[in-house]
């Protein structure tokens, strides 16, 4: 599963730059996350680093994009892939 940014978001700017695919970017009301780029860290981290310094906890699993562990595996490959 991808994660996405809630409402509650605070725009503090700390999330972005921990992402290390890249996948969080500054929406028109708060940050937001591309579930195509997004991995939960799968392959960089055991955590997702949003998740871990988000001050708000408004970071959940997205709802609507379902993953297992071996599609995030692979989309990690992909992404890293040069």
């Amino acid at each position: 599963m991808a994660l996405m940014i809630t409402d509650e978001c605070i725009n503090c700017d700390v999330c972005e730059t921990e992402c290390p695919n890249e996948a969080i970017f500054e929406g028109s009301e708060h940050y937001e996350i591309d579930p195509q780029r997004c991995t939960q860290c799968v392959g960089h981290y055991d955590t997702p680093q949003c998740v871990e310094v988000c001050p708000v906890d408004c970071i959940p699993l997205h709802p609507h994009w379902h993953e297992s562990m071996e599609e995030l595996q692979q989309k990690y490959l992909m992404l890293t892939r040069s």
